[in-house]
């Protein structure tokens, strides 16, 4: 929920402009500061940003989104497979116009990659269904020093300058099998009747794959070997989160209507919180509508999924909190900015705020990028911030 100055509305943020009454308040009897969550050597993805703020080592255990993927559905990997996040993207012509099928349906795609797996796969290649465009590709025996784009920071650019490349000798044959099978799902997805019947309907096709962020099986310590926490959960309605949660050793929560878009079951995931605090030490609310919103652009969407998180969860968490015998600590905080200006994730630190009953607040009197830049955490990184979340020493 991060942005930049918009210079066509006052050169105000989205927070800035959001009614958030909630999460101000937050910040006005908690302390705040900013937070490093992507190193400077390392692409702004989600998946570094939220193994950042849960306090690993980035550069130790960070193996790509694609393995990530693999955990959350549950597909176990041996050593020698190299796992890529697989996007339905839609192609039109030479042009990729989005990363995402125009947010496809599971009940759409999951026909395609079925299909796919029927033309294209074998005993090294198999595709996996995830969630609406955001699949999974398994390469066995793979190199994965390959140059690969995310698709979603290159809206209407020509997709084929953007196709893989290797960057050590020994990866050029998987480089040349993956771009092989993009030109060759791109044939064969065409015609298919779930793209016809969406193409009938004015909606983006899933005109071809796009695959991206490989790695191998990673080797994470657990919450409890980290931090000492016993028991823990995530709730997110994104794979790659939960996948982390999976290797970081956290129950997975699924709430029924949780989208990952603006249409989210933002109250089922609020309660969802509430009622895994009654049994785990630490529970991870992850709510992705405000970056897909900054991925469109649409920066009156992404000031109402502010205003959303603020009335439809954060609201309640701290009613629902403030009725509980033990004290609870809440953060709130974006993984990284997604700027509506260039509908991609940045690596600018991202404000935080940290509540924890009894402790002196800072000055800051509400909650956006600005405001919490003299707040008495000052400018965290690495593992800084889980520490002090957990009242440790940093």
């Amino acid at each position: 929920m991060a942005d930049e100055p918009m210079s066509n509305y006052d050169g105000k943020t989205p927070l800035q402009l959001a009614e958030k009454p909630a999460i101000d308040q937050l910040a006005k009897i908690g302390r705040t500061g900013r937070l490093v969550t992507v190193p400077s050597d390392m692409h702004p993805g989600s998946e570094i940003a939220n193994m950042s703020v849960l306090g690993y080592d980035v550069h130790a255990v960070y193996e790509g989104r694609g393995v990530l993927e693999a955990a959350s559905i549950g597909v176990s990997l041996a050593d020698d497979d190299l796992a890529f996040r697989c996007n339905l993207v839609c192609v039109e012509g030479e042009i990729l116009k989005n990363h995402s099928s125009g947010h496809i349906s599971n009940e759409e795609a999951y026909p395609l990659i079925d299909f796919l797996n029927q033309k294209l796969g074998n005993e090294i290649i198999h595709f996996y269904p995830g969630v609406s465009y955001r699949h999974l590709l398994v390469i066995k025996g793979g190199n994965k020093h390959l140059d690969c784009t995310p698709p979603h920071d290159v809206p209407l650019m020509p997709f084929r300058p953007l196709m893989i490349n290797p960057e050590v000798p020994e990866a050029t044959d998987t480089a040349k099998l993956l771009n092989y099978l993009i030109l060759r799902s791109q044939a064969l997805l065409a015609d298919h009747p779930v793209n016809q019947k969406r193409k009938a309907e004015g909606k983006d096709m899933a005109t071809s794959i796009w695959p991206w962020s490989p790695g191998n099986k990673p080797q994470m310590a657990t919450m409890k070997e980290l931090y000492g926490i016993e028991k823990s959960a995530v709730i997110s309605a994104v794979d790659l989160i939960q996948g982390i949660g999976v290797y970081a050793g956290m129950d997975v929560i699924k709430v029924e209507g949780a989208t990952g878009l603006y249409n989210t079951n933002y109250e089922g995931k609020a309660k969802a919180a509430i009622d895994a605090l009654k049994d785990h030490d630490l529970v991870y609310l992850h709510i992705e509508a405000s970056d897909e919103a900054g991925h469109e652009g649409d920066a009156e969407l992404k000031i109402k999924t502010i205003e959303n998180l603020d009335k439809r969860v954060v609201r309640y968490l701290m009613s629902e909190i403030g009725k509980m015998e033990e004290p609870v600590t809440i953060a709130v905080l974006p993984d990284h900015p997604t700027p509506c200006s260039i509908r991609t994730h940045t690596r600018e630190a991202v404000p935080f705020i940290i509540y924890r009953s009894g402790e002196t607040p800072d000055d800051a009197q509400f909650y956006d990028e600005f405001e919490v830049a003299n707040g008495s955490y000052g400018l965290l990184e690495g593992d800084q911030f889980m520490k002090a979340f957990l009242g440790k020493e940093y």
